[in-house]
């Protein structure tokens, strides 16, 4: 999957200030509404805290994917963040997460929303990614070191 058709330049976030899941969940919201026309910060940030009520999205080694499913949706849309502090997250290794890529896709797209899902997890899997991820200085250089 080429990952540059789903997260775009303006959708990635290096040393963001997130101080708790909410804060980063509003953040997410608040940038993913801007690319979804019809859709609030709010809508984003419900879709995405009821998606970690079912548990948490946090996969461990300090990444977190939430995700969720929106019926305003027409695209899928992505956003990611590396955080200036790392967070409680609920991660299935209970380390903190400092890595957070988010994902928005239309309500009817279960398989395109799964397979997407795994490709981003693959690439965030990899330890040298993740690690570059880490040590990216500006909004931009995130940006192509993810989707390269």
């Amino acid at each position: 999957m080429d990952l540059s058709t789903l997260l775009s330049p303006d959708c990635a976030r290096c040393a963001v200030a997130g101080t708790s899941k909410k804060k980063v969940l509003e953040i997410i919201g608040q940038l993913a509404a801007s690319r979804l026309s019809g859709t609030t910060g709010f809508d984003v940030f419900e879709s995405l805290l009821n998606r970690e009520r079912l548990g948490s999205t946090g996969i461990g080694l300090g990444v977190a994917i939430p995700h969720g499913r929106l019926a305003s949706a027409t695209k899928p849309v992505a956003i990611l963040l590396t955080l200036e502090e790392p967070i409680d997250f609920d991660a299935i290794d209970n380390q903190p997460v400092d890595i957070v890529f988010a994902l928005l896709v239309p309500e009817d797209s279960h398989e395109q929303h799964l397979q997407t899902l795994a490709a981003v997890a693959q690439r965030l899997n990899d330890k040298t990614c993740t690690r570059a991820l880490r040590d990216a200085s500006s909004d931009q250089e995130l940006y192509e070191l993810f989707v390269k």
